[in-house]
């Protein structure tokens, strides 16, 4: 039996110790050094001998490894531009921790840009958690636009409606929808979309280079109807004809296709439009909403998602029941 020379033996012994220190231990190349009694460079070479011998074998045992088989799993399945899964709290399923981080980490990415965007915005509690856990950032190159007003039919403000908060945290210039989220007739709508402020905000969304929304469920814990914008009876209406989400207070079946008539009639926001070029990325969790999410990316209204990995995991079982 042949033997490797002795001082080759122990160059990659060094080796191997200096990759467990690095990549087991967590050490820095200084900390390596030290206790190997070398120099940083020597230290910094010897790890990159133990990953050049492959004497280190990476295998990742963390829960974020089956959230990214997911996502890979959600995009190959929807054509999805953007996929995140995060955690999920085995509690609160339903819950925006973790969800709100990767939703501001990716809303970040695009306002990291130096060159001017156009920001969309819809509106929705993980949207609003997301905005919050936005770092201040100094972004008068971008313009953030809103895609739906934020008046209840009282006059008074809706609370999960985003955009100005977003613009005060990254101080970029915004744009407002000033309209209710419902208007009363489809005459009234027509009267409302004529005004020039209102035309100009949207077109000024339709270029919009990336769009972020909520997605919300149905039935009588749908956020439009515990908000107070419809009634029990419009539910089971919209219900009945199919309806199982709505973005943007838009209503849609599990085919992704908007309901004709009803609600829909009266939506003062800016028009889904199906299969667009530029990201539109739904930030939503939750048993509630699977529906809802399934429908939204098969009719491609939405071409992204952040989302958790109970939900992942049941969008991804929907199909075989849809």
């Amino acid at each position: 039996m042949s033997f490797k020379p002795e001082t080759e033996a122990t160059r990659l012994d060094d080796a191997a110790r200096a990759g467990w220190l690095y990549y087991v231990a967590g050490n820095t190349q200084d900390e390596i050094a030290r206790k190997l009694g070398v120099s940083r460079q020597s230290a910094q070479r010897l790890v990159s001998l133990a990953v050049s011998q492959k004497l280190i074998k990476v295998r990742l045992d963390h829960p974020i490894a089956r959230c990214m088989e997911l996502a890979h799993a959600l995009t190959e399945r929807f054509g999805l531009m953007v996929c995140d899964v995060v955690p999920s709290d085995a509690d609160n399923p339903a819950g925006t921790a973790g969800l709100a981080e990767a939703g501001a980490t990716e809303m970040e990415r695009h306002l990291k840009s130096v060159h001017p965007k156009i920001i969309a915005i819809g509106t929705g509690r993980a949207l609003r958690a997301s905005v919050e856990q936005l770092a201040p950032m100094d972004c008068p190159q971008h313009r953030i636009v809103s895609l739906l007003g934020n008046m209840m039919s009282d006059g008074s403000a809706t609370a999960y409606n985003v955009v100005i908060r977003m613009a005060e945290r990254v101080n970029a210039r915004h744009y407002p929808m000033p309209l209710p989220v419902f208007a009363r007739s489809l005459e009234e709508k027509r009267t409302l979309h004529a005004q020039e402020t209102v035309h100009n905000i949207m077109e000024l969304a339709r270029q919009a280079d990336v769009t972020f929304v909520g997605v919300g469920n149905m039935g009588l814990n749908a956020p439009l109807h515990v908000d107070g914008f419809i009634t029990r009876d419009e539910v089971r209406a919209l219900e009945k004809a199919g309806a199982v989400g709505e973005i943007t207070s838009w209503v849609f079946d599990a085919s992704g296709r908007l309901i004709e008539g009803l609600v829909n009639d009266r939506v003062a926001s800016m028009m889904l439009t199906p299969g667009k070029v530029t990201p539109v990325i739904g930030i939503a969790a939750g048993p509630s909403k699977v529906e809802a999410i399934h429908g939204a990316m098969t009719g491609r209204l939405i071409n992204g998602l952040i989302t958790n990995e109970t939900t992942a995991e049941q969008l991804l079982n929907q199909r075989a029941k849809a």
